[in-house]
């Protein structure tokens, strides 16, 4: 309703027509200063009259250009924050001072970038929201279909082991084996589609678990700071964070080469938000361009106001901050 009024309030004249007014103020002043003074023009022009001439005519122009840059020199900060406008970062606004069509249209395009931010939160938290749902039901199909049909064989494989001829018995063993690694990896896809233990156990024991897999499985060394007095976050937040530290791992594993990783969940001093921050010793970002993941992750930080940066560690390697506003008494209610 403000930005409407603003807009409806300092509406007048078109630009095209400013400008004219502008120039037309300028040559008007000019010709009346030339008329005013004592200068004369003589046929042909004397040389001190030429200088004369010349000193009016750049105090004109320049009379000209002051007042046209000061009306236009918004349009060109303009033009450089539409070029790079990104809605993953919110929040990048021009001020709104002055009046005019140029102050209009900053005007115009912030309430348009509220807007546009607003819609792709929504959009983004409903598309997110239908994600985690799909998630959770496919990681129970897998738990209750899979894993319990898994379970079964070799439940199976093992009585016939009991009973095979002793030159069949390695055979067997070895198709229980193959089995039962089968049944481990069904529970490992069924942990990361849907952690189990962030409903039971909470945001910092599901992070212990995840960052001590992810030493299993890659066999980097990995240290871990996770404070146990954090303030409440509420369960959206919390899985954000759960999957923003996810995908960091994953990208540290898939693209890092590294050989140490860092996972670090503070608050801050003030303890008004929460910080995760993943550090990895491996070849650091470089100048590529942020991939899906990266993008996903921020995109999951839009939806609870958090604050995402990713970039190349003092030390080499990679460092990525996510800070989680801690959400007010009356929010999480």
């Amino acid at each position: 309703m403000r930005q409407g009024a603003r807009l409806e309030a300092g509406r007048g004249l078109p630009l095209f027509w400013r400008v004219c007014l502008v120039n037309g103020a300028v040559l008007t002043v000019g010709t009346a200063v030339l008329a005013a003074s004592p200068a004369t023009v003589s046929t042909p022009v004397l040389a001190r009259e030429a200088l004369v001439l010349a000193v009016g005519l750049t105090v004109i122009l320049v009379a000209n250009g002051l007042l046209l840059r000061a009306l236009l020199g918004p349009l060109d900060r303009l033009r450089r924050l539409m070029e790079d406008v990104d809605l993953l970062r919110p929040g990048q606004r021009l001020p709104e001072q002055g009046s005019g069509p140029a102050a209009e249209l900053i005007t115009s395009f912030n309430a348009m970038l509220e807007r546009l931010e607003a819609e792709r939160a929504a959009s983004s938290g409903q598309a997110l929201a239908a994600q985690e749902a799909e998630r959770r039901r496919v990681a129970q199909e897998l738990h209750d279909e899979v894993g319990q049909s898994l379970t079964a064989v070799l439940l199976g494989l093992r009585r016939v082991a009991d009973r095979a001829p002793a030159d069949l018995q390695q055979e067997v063993l070895l198709v229980q084996e193959t089995a039962r690694a089968s049944l481990d990896e069904v529970r490992q896809v069924v942990r990361r589609l849907r952690p189990g233990v962030l409903d039971d156990l909470g945001l910092v024991s599901a992070l212990t678990s995840l960052v001590t897999e992810h030493a299993r499985l890659t066999g980097a060394d990995v240290c871990r700071r996770l404070s146990p007095d954090l303030p409440p976050l509420g369960p959206d937040a919390e899985l954000v964070v759960y999957r923003v530290a996810q995908e960091a791992l994953t990208n540290v594993a898939r693209h890092a080469a590294a050989g140490r990783v860092c996972v670090d969940l503070t608050p801050t001093f003030a303890g008004d938000a929460v910080q995760l921050r993943v550090v990895d010793d491996g070849r650091g970002p470089g100048d590529s361009h942020e991939g899906a993941g990266i993008r996903g992750m921020r995109e999951r930080a839009m939806l609870v106001a958090a604050t995402l940066t990713v970039g190349p560690h003092q030390e080499g390697g990679t460092e990525l901050r996510l800070l989680v506003p801690v959400p007010r008494t009356e929010e999480r209610r």
